[in-house]
């Protein structure tokens, strides 16, 4: 993890991750052999898209807007091997790839928590961990609805 001297120093980090996300599902949505899939992974990258500009306003207008809610987690992700993403993958590979990205994204989020000693970027990351949680608890879901129940 990188040495981050100031809060924007954190927020520019954590914008250019969300923009990496948005190529990355984009990405996956161009090479989708289904609508179904392409349509997933394009709301995917429009979620992802609301965080950076949720994270670019919190930069510039110092604004915090908060709320706190449990989210399950099936630990499907915990099981799986990575997978890199090719022009012939498959729905199956595409949603593994998917659960891990946004598991990486939750576990950045709660290591930049735990760096910044501001309570309310402390608290902007923590809900953006939430989110991400959801995320891969969505993509478990279609997994284990999509994958584990046809095998």
């Amino acid at each position: 993890m990188e040495k981050f001297n100031s809060i924007n120093e954190v927020l520019e980090f954590a914008i250019n991750a969300e923009q990496e996300s948005v190529d990355f599902y984009n990405s996956l949505a161009q090479k989708a052999k289904t609508k179904d899939m392409q349509e997933v992974f394009t709301l995917f990258a429009q979620e992802e898209i609301a965080h950076k500009a949720r994270l670019t306003k919190i930069k510039h207008e110092e604004a915090y807007q908060l709320e706190k809610e449990n989210i399950i987690d099936l630990k499907i992700a915990d099981y799986i091997i990575d997978i890199k993403p090719s022009a012939d993958m498959n729905y199956q590979d595409a949603l593994i790839l998917a659960m891990s990205k946004e598991k990486a994204a939750f576990k950045l989020y709660t290591t930049l928590a735990n760096k910044v000693s501001n309570k309310a970027i402390k608290d902007v990351f923590l809900s953006l961990a939430q989110e991400e949680s959801k995320h891969k608890l969505r993509f478990e879901i279609e997994y284990d609805e999509f994958v584990l129940r046809e095998n």
